[in-house]
């Protein structure tokens, strides 16, 4: 199948409000006190700032957003079927980076707050011209993307 780039936004050719594809995406911790430090050094380079969680009935959870919107939030949980938390071969959850400056930032505080590296930042042409990114791991051991992405607008 032959990559394409788009120069606008999908939505924005129709008139279409922009439209987001998820609401939320979660990822199970064993330690939440060890978990928050981790998430916090990772993502405050991104602009995300973690929120208060309103108790629910379900399990203790972490949270994180933007602050020009509610949605989407990235939450750590402890498993709600009370199982310890493992890891997916295969899954990763990738976080968008204002720069490549905030990728290096974002990776550095990864690694200083429990994480291992999986993936040095650096430009990655293979997946498009001005990718560039990191990888890590969590204390949990999920994998954790931080990209800039200069081939798109952003």
């Amino acid at each position: 199948m032959k990559s394409t780039h788009c120069k606008r936004r999908p939505n924005a050719m129709f008139g279409l409000r922009e439209s987001r594809m998820f609401s939320h995406v979660t990822v199970g911790t064993l330690d939440l006190e060890r978990a928050g430090p981790f998430y916090d050094a990772v993502l405050a380079p991104l602009g995300l700032k973690r929120r208060v969680v309103t108790p629910d009935g379900g399990p203790a959870a972490l949270c994180w957003q933007t602050a020009q919107a509610p949605l989407p939030r990235f939450y750590v949980y402890n498993p709600f079927n009370g199982e310890p938390a493992t890891v997916g071969n295969g899954g990763m959850v990738a976080f968008q980076a204002p720069s490549k400056e905030a990728v290096h930032s974002a990776y550095a505080g990864g690694l200083a707050h429990g994480g291992r590296d999986e993936g040095a930042p650096g430009p990655r042409p293979h997946y498009g011209d001005g990718y560039y990114g990191a990888y890590l791991r969590d204390p949990d051991g999920n994998k954790v993307h931080i990209v800039h992405r200069g081939d798109i607008r952003q």
